[in-house]
């Protein structure tokens, strides 16, 4: 996965809604938190990982993806955000041992972040291990995250 490339692709979308929607001098950042805790969130509610009371299994994998992507463009935005795009996408993960403690995990450093890049790449890391904990390869991720961007931006075209 070329990271660099996802977070120019994800600066140019950012840009364009910037200025589109004329917010060019206001500090966004806790929005943009709230925005990935609040996919993080779509992502676990489609996973069904923390649902012990319900029997019914988690949603398809297409659509555990697409929500896994919308994470991970909030999670770029906010790595732009903070100047910290100088990262490195792991080979190996050392995820939690069940999904909803690496939930916890995501939301918990998410919560944490600041202008330290130490900080930041544990919450990519960790969001990563998300990944691979849910089964997609890097390729998988990539590809995804390059479709639902086209999207985003026909979203943008469409006064969304």
């Amino acid at each position: 996965m070329d990271i660099q490339t996802l977070f120019a692709i994800q600066k140019q979308l950012n840009d364009r809604i910037i200025e589109e929607h004329h917010l060019a001098n206001q500090d966004l950042f806790k929005e943009k938190l709230l925005a990935f805790i609040v996919e993080i969130g779509e992502l676990a509610n489609e996973t069904r990982c923390f649902k012990y009371w319900s029997r019914k299994s988690s949603s398809e994998r297409a659509v555990i993806l697409e929500e896994y992507v919308d994470g991970l463009h909030f999670a770029l935005t906010l790595g732009l955000t903070l100047e910290t795009t100088s990262v490195i996408v792991p080979d190996k993960h050392e995820p939690k041992e069940t999904l909803t403690e690496q939930f916890l995990d995501i939301i918990h450093l998410s919560q944490r972040l600041e202008h330290n890049p130490q900080l930041f790449q544990a919450f990519l890391n960790s969001f990563f291990a998300l990944g691979a904990k849910l089964g997609f390869t890097y390729e998988e991720i990539e590809g995804a995250y390059l479709e639902k961007n086209k999207v985003n931006h026909e979203r943008q075209d469409n006064g969304y």
